[in-house]
C-alpha cells in the first residue's frame, strides 16, 4: 500500500506528519512534474563527480511553486536553467536548516492534530488540475518549442563562428564622419539642453485618441491638426546593392503621378490658391507641401512654413522601404532622378529653418544627413555649409576630423570656407579651459599655419571680412597691394562667388575681439613673407588662375537655394536668365525619367500676337481650337472664335473703372491750412 492510501486511512493530510530532523528535506523525482537535469550537491555544497538524476533535496517545500515551471523557464545562451533555479533554491535552504532543526521539536507537537478529509481532497484536486493545465500547455507549445531550439541552435553557430546577422554595419568605437545620430535629428533634445524640458514641452499637448498614426518617425512629430494620413501612392524601391552600399528610389504610382501633373499645371498657371486647392484633395503630396512652403515663406508666415516642410518630410518617411537606414551613411539616392529630389529639398529646407530657430546641433545632423545620400557627386553641395554649422553647434574636433579625413580625395583646403573655418576650429579650440598647457599650444600653433596659409592662397577674403566686421585695418595691411582692392578684382569669378558665399554666411564668427586680434597678428606676418619673396606666394596665384575657372552647377543649386544676396549677385548670366522652379532648381542635365508628363497644346505655339496680349490679359481666355470638349483645332467655326474675342473685349472693358481726380478747393492754397 502506499504512503498516500496510508494517509488517508488515518485521516492526515500530506504534510501534517511530525517534523523530524529529516523531514525537512525530500527528494523530487521524475514522477513529480520536475525534471532533474543536474547532479546533487554534497553537504558542503559540491556536486559529486558520480551524481545522476536521482534527484534534488529541498527543505521548504513551498519552493516547488517556483520549481514547477523549470522546464519552461528561457534558457540562457541556449542552455537550460534549472541547474541554476535548483542550486539556487538548495542553497538557499542551507541556511535555515539549523533554524528549522531547533523548531522540530516545538512544531512536532501541533503537527498531530487531524485534519478534515474534506481539505485534503481539495488539496489533491487542486495539484491535479495543475497538472493537467501544464500538460495541455506543453501539448500546445510542441511547434513553438520546436522554432525555438532551432533559434538557439542559430545563434550557437553564429557565435561560435563569430558571424554577425545582417543589418547596419557595427560601428567601433570611432565613429564614421557621416554617422547620423536619432536623437539628435530631434530639435526639442536640443532645446531641452538650453533650456530646460519644462520649458520646451510645456506648451505641448498631448495628442488627440482619435489621431492614429501608422508609425513612429525620426525625421518630425505628427501633429493633430494635420490631414489624417493616407498613403498618397508614394513608396520606396532597392535598386541594387554592392560593395555594402544599397541604392533606393522613390516610386510614384499612376495616381500620384497623375496629382504630379495637376501640380506642374498649377505651377504654370502662377497662383498659389491652386496649389491649395490641391492639397485639399491630395494633403500629402510632397511637392506642393514645399511649393506652398516657399510662397509662406515669402509671405513672411515662417510657422506654416515649417509646418508644410515637415508634413512633406512626413510623408516621404512613411515610404521609407524597410531596409533603407538614415544612420547608417550606406544608402544612396540618386538625385538625377526627379522623384529623389523632393527628398533632398525637404532635408535642406527643414536645416534652413532649424538653423534659423537656433538649434545648430540638429541643422548640423541634417547636413550629414545629406551629404550622406551621395557624398561624392554632392548634389547640394552641404560641403560649402557644414563647416558653418559644425563651428555655430561648437563641434569643432568633428570640423577638425572631417577636414583631416577628406582632404586627401577631396581636396577641401581649396574652398575658402574650410580653408578659413579649420584654422578658426582649431583657435576656438584653444580657447577651451578643460584642456592642457600642450594640448592648447599645440592647436595654437596649428591655427597659426593654417590662417597663414588660407590668407596666402585665398587674399581676397581679408578686406571684405574686414568690413563685414566693422574693423577699420591700419596702414600697413590697407596700403600694401597684397591685400588691397587688386586681389579683389583679379580673382576669378568662381572664386568671386564662393568667398561671397562664405562671407555672407559666416562673417559674424570672426567678430570676436580675441578672433580678430589673432587674425592681425597673423596677417602681418604674410606681409613679411610677402615682402620676403616667398615663393609659396606666386604658387598660389598660379594656382588660383588654374582651379577657379568655372563653379560646377551643383555650386550654383546651392547658392540658389542659399538665398545669400551677394553671393547670387555673382551667378553668372547664363544661370540668372533661365527660370528657377523652387520645388527643382537647376535639375541636372543628364536627368534619368522614369515617367514623362503628357503632351499637352501650347498656347505660345498656337496662338497669336492679340491671342497672347488677351491671354495676358484674362487668363480664362481661349481661342478655337484649344478647348478639349471642342474637338480639335476645327472643331469652332471662325465666326465662333470672333464672337468669343469680342466677349472677351467687352469683359475686359467692363472690368475698367476710372476716378475722377479730386481738385483742390481755391480757398485752400498749397502750403496752408492743415493735412487730412
Amino acid at each position: 500500500m502506499s504512503r498516500r492510501a496510508l494517509r488517508r486511512l488515518r485521516g492526515e493530510q500530506r504534510g501534517q506528519e511530525p517534523l523530524g530532523p529529516s523531514a525537512l528535506q525530500f527528494v523530487l523525482h521524475d514522477d513529480d512534474d520536475v525534471e532533474e537535469e543536474c547532479p546533487k550537491r554534497g553537504p558542503g555544497g559540491r556536486r559529486p563527480r558520480g551524481a545522476g538524476k536521482e534527484g534534488v533535496r529541498v527543505n521548504n517545500r513551498f519552493e516547488l511553486i517556483n520549481i514547477e515551471d523549470l522546464d519552461e523557464a528561457p534558457g540562457v545562451n541556449g542552455e537550460r536553467t534549472d541547474c541554476l533555479l535548483v542550486d539556487a533554491v538548495v542553497s538557499g535552504n542551507k541556511r535555515r536548516a539549523q533554524s528549522g532543526h531547533s523548531e522540530s521539536t516545538r512544531g512536532g507537537d501541533t503537527a498531530d492534530t487531524a485534519v478534515p478529509s474534506e481539505q485534503s481532497n481539495a488539496s489533491s484536486k487542486l495539484r491535479k488540475k495543475k497538472r493537467k493545465q501544464k500538460n495541455k500547455k506543453n501539448a500546445g507549445e510542441t511547434s513553438e518549442n520546436g522554432l525555438e531550439d532551432i533559434d538557439r541552435i542559430l545563434e550557437r553557430i553564429e557565435d561560435a563562428s563569430g558571424a554577425s546577422r545582417p543589418g547596419p554595419p557595427t560601428l567601433s568605437t570611432k565613429k564614421h564622419v557621416l554617422y547620423v545620430e536619432h536623437r539628435h535629428l530631434n530639435p526639442d533634445t536640443e532645446l531641452k539642453r538650453y533650456f530646460g524640458a519644462r520649458a520646451v514641452l510645456g506648451e505641448q499637448r498631448p495628442r488627440q485618441r482619435q489621431r492614429v498614426y501608422p508609425k513612429c518617425t525620426w525625421l518630425t512629430t505628427p501633429k493633430s491638426t494635420w490631414p489624417r494620413y493616407t498613403k498618397p501612392g508614394l513608396s520606396m524601391r532597392l535598386l541594387e546593392s554592392r560593395k555594402g552600399r544599397s541604392a533606393f528610389t522613390f516610386e510614384h504610382s499612376e495616381e500620384y503621378q497623375q496629382t504630379q501633373h495637376k501640380f506642374l499645371a498649377a505651377v504654370e498657371s502662377m497662383e498659389p490658391n491652386n496649389i491649395v486647392v490641391l492639397l485639399q484633395s491630395s494633403p500629402y503630396h510632397v511637392d506642393s507641401l514645399l511649393q506652398l512652403s516657399d510662397a509662406c515663406r515669402f509671405q513672411e508666415d515662417q510657422e506654416t512654413a515649417r509646418d508644410l516642410v515637415e508634413r512633406a518630410l512626413y510623408s516621404m518617411e512613411c515610404a521609407f522601404h524597410p531596409l533603407f537606414s538614415l544612420t547608417s551613411g550606406t544608402c544612396r539616392l540618386d538625385y538625377r532622378r526627379p522623384e529623389n529630389r523632393s527628398f533632398y529639398l525637404a532635408l535642406y529646407k527643414q536645416m534652413s529653418f532649424l538653423e534659423k530657430r537656433g538649434c545648430p546641433r540638429t541643422a548640423l545632423e541634417y547636413c550629414k544627413l545629406i551629404l550622406s545620400l551621395e557624398p561624392d557627386e554632392d548634389p547640394l553641395c552641404m560641403l560649402l555649409m557644414i563647416d558653418h554649422l559644425a563651428l555655430r553647434a561648437r563641434s569643432y574636433e568633428y570640423l577638425i576630423r572631417l577636414f583631416e579625413e577628406w582632404e586627401a580625395h577631396r581636396n577641401l583646403s581649396q574652398l575658402p570656407n574650410f580653408a578659413f573655418s579649420v584654422p578658426l576650429a582649431y583657435f576656438l579650440l584653444s580657447q577651451q579651459a578643460d584642456l592642457s598647457e600642450q594640448e592648447v599650444s599645440s592647436a595654437r600653433e596649428e591655427a597659426c599655419v593654417r590662417i597663414q596659409q588660407a590668407l596666402t592662397m585665398f587674399p581676397g577674403v581679408l578686406m571684405p571680412l574686414l568690413e563685414y566686421c566693422s574693423v577699420r585695418p591700419d596702414a600697413t595691411v590697407a596700403t600694401h597691394h597684397f591685400f588691397g582692392p587688386d586681389a579683389e578684382i583679379s580673382q576669378p569669378p568662381a572664386l568671386s562667388q564662393l568667398v561671397s558665399l562664405y562671407l555672407g554666411r559666416s562673417h559674424f564668427l570672426w567678430k570676436e575681439p580675441a578672433t580678430i586680434s589673432w587674425l592681425e597678428e597673423n596677417v602681418h606676418k604674410v606681409l613679411q613673407a610677402v615682402d620676403a619673396g616667398d615663393p609659396a606666394v606666386e604658387a598660389c596665384e598660379n594656382r588660383r588662375k588654374v582651379l577657379y575657372q568655372r563653379a560646377p552647377r551643383n555650386i550654383h543649386r546651392h547658392v540658389v537655394l542659399s538665398e545669400i544676396k551677394e553671393a547670387v549677385a555673382a551667378l553668372p548670366p547664363d544661370v540668372t536668365t533661365q527660370s528657377v522652379l523652387g520645388f527643382d532648381p537647376l535639375p541636372p542635365l543628364d536627368t534619368i525619367y522614369s515617367y514623362v508628363r503628357p503632351e499637352r497644346l501650347s498656347p505660345v505655339s498656337h496662338g497669336n500676337t492679340i491671342a497672347l496680349f488677351f491671354r495676358s490679359l484674362l487668363p480664362n481666355y481661349t481661342v478655337e481650337g484649344e478647348r478639349p470638349e471642342d474637338g480639335g483645332p476645327g472643331g469652332l467655326h471662325r465666326d465662333q472664335g470672333l464672337n468669343r474675342l469680342m466677349l472677351a473685349v467687352r469683359d475686359m472693358m467692363a472690368n475698367f473703372h476710372f476716378h475722377d481726380l479730386e481738385v483742390l478747393p481755391e480757398e485752400h492754397p498749397e502750403g496752408d491750412g492743415e493735412w487730412d
